[in-house]
């Protein structure tokens, strides 16, 4: 069963900048490509970092104060004050970039921006070279898949090809992508898979299964004596 990737959601038009590219000309390309943020790269197109809107605002956030250090200034103001100071991307950048690859998960690159704490990923090739960028919004474009799309994945790729299920012994609604599945199989395993496999499915929201069945093979299957479905 096929479920989306970076790949397919991913923006392909990305607004880069190189490591010589001077402030003013970094606020010039978020501003028109109405960004936040740009991966910084070199003639190969690999990613050195990312420049932010949060790396450039150091430059206002310190503007017009006193040329003084404490002796104990944390690594953090240190930083501030240094991108403050700086003019090319080089200097201003985030680096070393967290990136990811077009073949990722959407639930494991969500997890990825939840846990580095970042609003944006620049999607790399098999050869390490820029090839879109994924954004938090993006994610959230599986959720715009028309029920109708979710429906015929569930029933073609859930009950026909992976567990074989005939016509008419299941259905399928599915509204606003949650979806409630309802019928009769032969064995409780399928019925509670059929359930599992239908919360992947791209788009899906959230799976009400009412399916019965007509043998509870669960005992069976913990006691060794039949195979366990997948």
């Amino acid at each position: 069963m096929r479920t989306w990737q970076v790949g397919d959601v991913m923006t392909r038009d990305v607004a880069t900048v190189q490591e010589a590219t001077p402030y003013r000309e970094i606020v010039d390309v978020l501003v028109r490509r109405g960004v936040s943020g740009a991966p910084v790269i070199d003639g190969f197109r690999r990613v050195l970092g990312v420049v932010s809107e949060a790396d450039l605002l150091h430059k206002i956030e310190h503007s017009g104060e006193p040329e003084q250090r404490r002796i104990f200034e944390s690594r953090r103001r240190r930083g501030a004050r240094g991108k403050a100071d700086a003019l090319l991307a080089r200097d201003l950048m985030t680096a070393p970039a967290i990136t990811t690859y077009a073949e990722a998960s959407l639930p494991e690159v969500a997890r990825q921006l939840d846990r580095e704490r970042v609003k944006r990923l620049p999607v790399l090739d098999d050869l390490g070279r820029l090839v879109g960028i994924v954004t938090r919004g993006d994610l959230l474009r599986v959720h715009l898949r028309t029920d109708a799309e979710i429906r015929e994945d569930v029933v073609q790729e859930v009950l026909h090809r992976i567990l074989a299920v005939r016509d008419g012994l299941v259905t399928v609604q599915v509204r606003a992508g949650e979806v409630t599945l309802a019928g009769r199989v032969d064995r409780r395993s399928a019925a509670d898979l059929a359930g599992r496999l239908a919360a992947r499915v791209s788009g899906v929201v959230r799976v009400s299964n009412t399916i019965t069945f007509d043998v509870d093979d669960t005992a069976l299957v913990e006691a060794g004596r039949v195979t366990p479905l997948a």
